[in-house]
């Protein structure tokens, strides 16, 4: 018996579909190990009702790469990852609030203003080496505060989470 290989049709079809997933916002599904999950009012998804991220999922967001100082370290640090909001539009996010939750379970609630008025950015590298847990990691909530001397405030400062794993939308 003979092996079919795939007709020219099929192959177009896959690409449409593939194609088709791509315009419609589909995620796709982590290769690597999750390290951050994002549910609540959101409208798309890749696992259930949430939607997962490994480290290169959102390397592919669209990202920055900022230099600041913060509270926590000495002297200015460049810290790299997407945007906030860029993850919140790849999860089609409805809300008008984010709950970033760490490892720990300490949680901070965090408009989604904030996302959508400064780059903020859900810090992945510090100083061109990833985050481990024992340096704040996997993802780190990083402000602008330099470009942004109103963000130096305790306000702003508990919305900084870091070890998140967990935004919800709300």
């Amino acid at each position: 018996m003979a092996r079919s290989r795939p007709t020219a049709a099929l192959i177009l079809i896959a690409g449409v579909l593939g194609l088709w997933s791509n315009v419609c916002g589909a995620l796709e599904t982590p290769e690597g190990r999750v390290i951050l999950s994002v549910s609540g009012d959101i409208g798309t998804t890749n696992q259930g009702d949430r939607a997962v991220f490994d480290a290169a999922m959102l390397a592919e967001l669209e990202g920055r790469a900022l230099e600041t100082e913060t509270p926590w370290h000495d002297g200015p640090k460049t810290f790299r990852g997407p945007l906030a909001r860029a993850v919140l539009d790849a999860v089609d996010a409805r809300g008008e609030q984010v709950t970033a939750t760490a490892l720990n379970d300490y949680g901070a609630e965090i408009p989604v203003s904030d996302f959508r008025e400064y780059d903020v950015i859900l810090a992945t590298h510090k100083d061109g080496e990833r985050m481990s847990v024992r340096e704040r990691g996997p993802i780190f909530v990083i402000y602008p505060f330099d470009n942004h001397p109103e963000l130096h405030r305790e306000t702003i400062y508990g919305r900084s989470v870091w070890q998140v794993n967990r935004l919800r939308v709300e």
